[in-house]
């Protein structure tokens, strides 16, 4: 080096610099879309529990344990499908098991009696020719089979598990069927324990040959243009329709997101033309239910 001279400064070259902002907006656009691979639930994260026993193969009796709860038969493969954005409605494909859904079946069959319906003058139950089918309720947390479809069914809609009435267990025969109606309710009495009805969770325990599906007359929806359109008894063809499948859950919310009440939500359960039709329904209150 000349003496007094001062040492030459050294900078980055600018192909350096570039390359290493490319690899920074690379790596951060690939972390964007992970993020929203798992929030979708697309992609999901093994989880070690910290348990090197080897897991018992699942013959179909008890599945593997899942966060400390042991599940009853297996699930096919689960999925979720938008079927409306007016009103909000959902389906959980295999959300229950065969198991479960014959589970609760047993449970409900020597306890049933006439379903009724909400008086909307006095809040209280009364029969009525608008409701045909026969039901009863499960005391929520009944079980531990029944204490994880509740977990599951809060895991579903993101609302706390003690938000949700009992389960009820219905019964549809042929001709029996539930005229269109709201979940909602329109008189003070039935919101004084737990608030509004937010949503409904309606899980179909059987698979039915014909007709009994669930239908929505007030759908923003072509109906016309759905793909399983020509597979619905004439009843199911007026409206957005979900045909009954063994396992499937339906959910949909009463309310907007407004807080205030959807009247697309109207809905009713066409009539079973052959076969049978067992579906249980999980109501769910804006606050805490008292059960």
């Amino acid at each position: 080096m000349p003496k007094g001279g001062r040492p030459a400064r050294i900078f980055p070259s600018r192909r350096s610099t570039s390359s290493s902002t490319l690899v920074f907006a690379v790596l951060l656009m690939l972390s964007v879309v992970l993020l929203m691979l798992l929030a979708l639930g697309i992609l999901s994260l093994p989880v070690d529990k910290g348990n090197d026993s080897p897991k018992t193969p699942n013959h179909g009796i008890k599945s593997q344990t899942r966060d400390g709860e042991d599940l009853l038969g297996e699930r096919g493969s689960r999925w979720t499908e938008v079927i409306s954005w007016e009103p909000r409605a959902f389906v959980y494909h295999n959300f229950l098991s065969e198991e479960e859904c014959k589970h609760l079946i047993e449970l409900a069959k020597p306890h049933m009696e006439k379903s009724t319906v909400v008086d909307s003058a006095t809040g209280q139950s009364k029969d009525s020719r608008v409701r045909t089918s026969s039901g009863m309720f499960l005391r929520r947390g009944r079980d531990k089979i029944i204490s994880d479809i509740e977990k599951r069914i809060s895991d579903f809609t993101f609302m706390p598990v003690d938000h949700g009435e009992g389960l009820q267990v219905l019964h549809y025969e042929v001709g029996q069927k539930y005229e269109p109606h709201y979940d909602y309710f329109i008189d003070e009495y039935n919101t004084r324990n737990g608030g509004q009805r937010i949503a409904t969770v309606l899980m179909y325990l059987s698979d039915v040959e014909e007709g009994g599906e669930t239908i929505f007359p007030n759908a923003n929806v072509n109906s016309s243009s759905l793909p399983w359109y020509n597979e619905l008894s004439e009843c199911g063809k007026k409206g957005l329709s979900v045909k009954p499948k063994m396992g499937d859950a339906l959910l949909f919310w009463s309310m907007r997101p407004d807080a205030t009440l959807d009247p697309l939500s109207l809905h009713g359960g066409c009539p079973v033309i052959k076969g049978n039709k067992w579906s249980s329904t999980k109501w769910i209150r804006v606050n805490e239910y008292r059960a």
